[in-house]
């Protein structure tokens, strides 16, 4: 009888601890993104790592991204991706080309427009580990997809616990591969072209680019 009470007992103060983690994650996270919700805009430079051991796959890169509302800038292996609010262009300067298309309708597809909010649909929130970098206390939250059939195994979102700011995203997929996202300079608020985020197509025509329209 006393075992069983014993039993009770943990699996009730577990229940309780998860609950209160779960609880905790979340709120974190809210305030992430209210944070983020109260800038003009955001500039963010990260570096880029991905390794799958089995398939022996280990690269490295960086990039950086101008976000203001859903319309942004993103630079990433020497190519460009504008959104200006109706479409997406992606220029190519090693293929001389642009490639417009409509966007992705995908709801499991992290665009750059959602990487600072895709977590506040769609996943379970669970806190995790407190690290000290460079002298900053980052918390990480685990979050685990309710889709069960996305190739994500799991995501940890590392959080300057102190700017509420987004400092790494490590994604696990179920294939094995881990994909690290690491901010390098987070910057808000910046003065920006009132051109940044439109194409100018008889730019590219008159550097012989071709458009390509899907």
């Amino acid at each position: 009888m006393r075992t069983i009470v014993l039993v009770a007992v943990t699996f009730c103060m577990t229940a309780v601890s998860f609950g209160q983690g779960s609880q905790k994650a979340k709120a974190l996270l809210d305030d992430v993104y209210n944070k983020v919700k109260g800038y003009d805009n955001i500039f963010v430079d990260f570096q880029y790592s991905l390794n799958n051991k089995e398939a022996n796959v280990n690269t490295e890169t960086r990039g950086d991204v101008t976000l203001k509302g859903d319309k942004y800038l993103f630079n990433y292996l020497g190519a460009q991706q504008l959104y200006d609010g109706k479409m997406v262009y992606n220029i190519v300067p090693e293929n001389e080309e642009v490639i417009i298309d409509t966007p992705s309708n995908e709801e499991n597809t992290i665009t750059p427009s959602k990487m600072l909010t895709f977590y506040k649909e769609g996943h379970t929130y669970s806190w995790d580990v407190l690290q000290t970098v460079q002298g900053r206390k980052i918390q990480f939250v685990k979050l685990v997809p309710i889709d069960t059939n996305t190739e994500i195994k799991s995501i940890l979102l590392g959080i300057d616990a102190e700017t509420k700011h987004i400092y790494k995203l490590i994604e696990t997929g179920k294939n094995g591969t881990v994909t690290t996202i690491t901010v390098n300079s987070f910057k808000t608020d910046q003065p920006l072209s009132k051109t940044l985020f439109t194409f100018n197509e008889g730019k590219y025509k008159e550097q012989g680019y071709y458009i390509i329209k899907n």
